[in-house]
């Protein structure tokens, strides 16, 4: 009779545990805590991470006048917008721009048009300081944006980030080569 309990225990517990870890299927690797902001979108209005509350994100870092990898960063964002679409999957893009100087909201809606006809979901951001933006990629994202010394190039990083509907960098994945289905995937388990 202890036998038997004993198994019955153990396969309950063995049930818990496959259950637990098959609802647990969402991304965490990150964690990281965004803090708030109201910056400008291409269109030339407000755009604030509580804009973005309750829906979920991807996000990366361009500039406009790159000459090395934004070009493939933004083609690769507009082919994930997309994919999202196609997979009917709701989720916002978000580029934030690492030469506020130079990337008005009218540059980046003509820079967004070379890549996607459709920007209803894709918000390119600027209207802050360089010195804003490199404090709030390192703090929020801890990715390091500076400027080239040698040209008027700026150095960034080259990851997609995936941010649940509660403003938290959960995952990021390589915006050179991205894994379109595995970031699609991951974007449903997050609207689950």
């Amino acid at each position: 009779m202890k036998l038997r309990q004993l198994l019955l225990t153990a396969l309950l517990l063995a049930c818990a545990l496959a259950i637990a870890a098959c609802g647990n299927n969402k991304p965490n690797d990150l964690n990281y805590k965004l803090e708030p902001f109201t910056y400008t979108d291409q269109s030339g209005k407000p755009f604030a991470l509580s804009d973005l509350s309750g829906k979920v994100w991807v996000s990366d870092f361009i500039f406009t006048q790159c000459t090395t990898v934004c070009p493939m960063l933004t083609a690769n964002m507009a082919k994930l917008q997309q994919q999202l679409q196609e997979a009917d999957v709701q989720a916002e893009l978000v580029s934030f721009s690492v030469d506020p100087k130079n990337d008005t909201p009218e540059g980046m809606k003509a820079y967004f048009g070379k890549f996607s006809e459709d920007d209803v979901n894709w918000h390119g951001l600027t209207g802050y300081s360089f010195e804003e933006i490199r404090r709030f990629s390192r703090t929020n994202y801890k990715v390091a944006v500076e400027k080239d010394a040698s040209s008027d190039q700026v150095i960034h990083g080259t990851s997609f980030y995936l941010v649940d509907q509660t403003g938290t960098v959960v995952a990021s994945y390589d915006g050179q080569d991205p894994p379109y289905k595995q970031i699609v995937k991951d974007v449903k388990s997050l609207l689950k």
